[in-house]
């Protein structure tokens, strides 16, 4: 992955590098676990498929949430730090799914040294299933 440029460099429509994602079931169940969400479609594949009728174990809302940041806070590495995020979830996704997470550069405050992005993670059609935005101040 290349580091962000200078802030000096960003430009407004820069394109962040994306990130794919294929959680596996362990990986979603201590997810789950650390944040205390013992919601039985994250774990209990019969439960999520015969009782709440998903197409498989779905993935945590927040986890998505998480890897929207992580894009921008990747590309930044030392240059900088995730100031503010919010995210919506659209669709649900499974195990099974590889995701993609990405971004564009919306908006620079010189005077700040922020920047701010629009973010999405996508499912394998291409749908936006979770749209966010991030402010990260650069150094």
């Amino acid at each position: 992955m290349s580091l962000a440029p200078d802030f000096e460099s960003l430009e407004v429509g820069g394109t962040l590098p994306e990130t794919h994602y294929a959680p596996d079931n362990i990986q979603l169940f201590f997810y789950n676990a650390v944040l205390w969400n013992a919601h039985r479609i994250h774990y209990d594949l019969p439960y999520a498929t015969e009782v709440e009728g998903y197409k498989g174990l779905v993935i945590a809302g927040p986890m998505l949430g998480d890897w929207l940041a992580q894009v921008v806070d990747n590309w930044i590495g030392d240059r900088g730090m995730v100031q503010r995020v919010e995210y919506s979830n659209r669709m649900a996704s499974f195990i099974g799914e590889t995701l993609t997470a990405g971004g564009t550069v919306i908006a620079i405050d010189q005077g700040a040294r922020t920047a701010d992005f629009d973010l999405w993670v996508k499912n394998e059609a291409g749908d936006v299933i979770t749209p966010g935005k991030v402010t990260a101040r650069f150094y």
